[in-house]
């Protein structure tokens, strides 16, 4: 469902997605109004659930996670209990950074940090040993092309 925003909001969505640690003072000079409108309208923003949250952005490279990788699988069974069963143990493996269910061949996408390849290999192993899993296929990564953590706001932004 979309929501209906105005110019005001989008600017406000676009400065917190540059920077989310701003105070409300400095967005709303950013934005051009007042800092209590400026607060009202962020808080409607997060309880219409369109600013999920805020959170730090991590190097995992720097944090021991030399190994970028992802894991397609493909289970037995596209029952919507079988789903849910395997998404649910998605969501319990730390190394699991981002996961999606796809249509086609394969029926989840993993994107995986591993310190190194060992790690990485004892963890397919666990994937291919769950319940209703038929195969996993992985990728290496070998570098990073580009990593945008922000939604593309173009079409929405006022032209100026």
């Amino acid at each position: 469902m979309t929501v209906r925003l105005d110019a005001v909001d989008w600017k406000i969505l676009d400065e917190l997605q540059r920077d989310g640690r701003m105070t409300n003072v400095e967005l709303s000079r950013r934005v051009g109004i007042s800092a209590p409108p400026c607060l009202r309208r962020v808080r409607a923003l997060e309880e219409d659930g369109i600013i999920e949250g805020y959170r730090a952005l991590l190097d995992e490279k720097r944090l021991g996670y030399d190994l970028t990788a992802f894991a397609m699988v493909h289970l037995m069974s596209q029952a919507e209990a079988d789903l849910g069963d395997f998404e649910a143990r998605i969501g319990k493996w730390p190394l699991v950074r981002a996961a999606w269910m796809l249509s086609g061949e394969v029926d989840f996408l993993m994107l995986c940090v591993a310190p190194d390849l060992r790690t990485f290999q004892a963890f397919v192993l666990e994937i291919t040993a769950a319940p209703n899993v038929r195969n996993v296929k992985t990728a290496l990564t070998l570098k990073r092309a580009k990593d945008a953590p922000v939604v593309p706001l173009e079409a929405g932004l006022p032209k100026t």
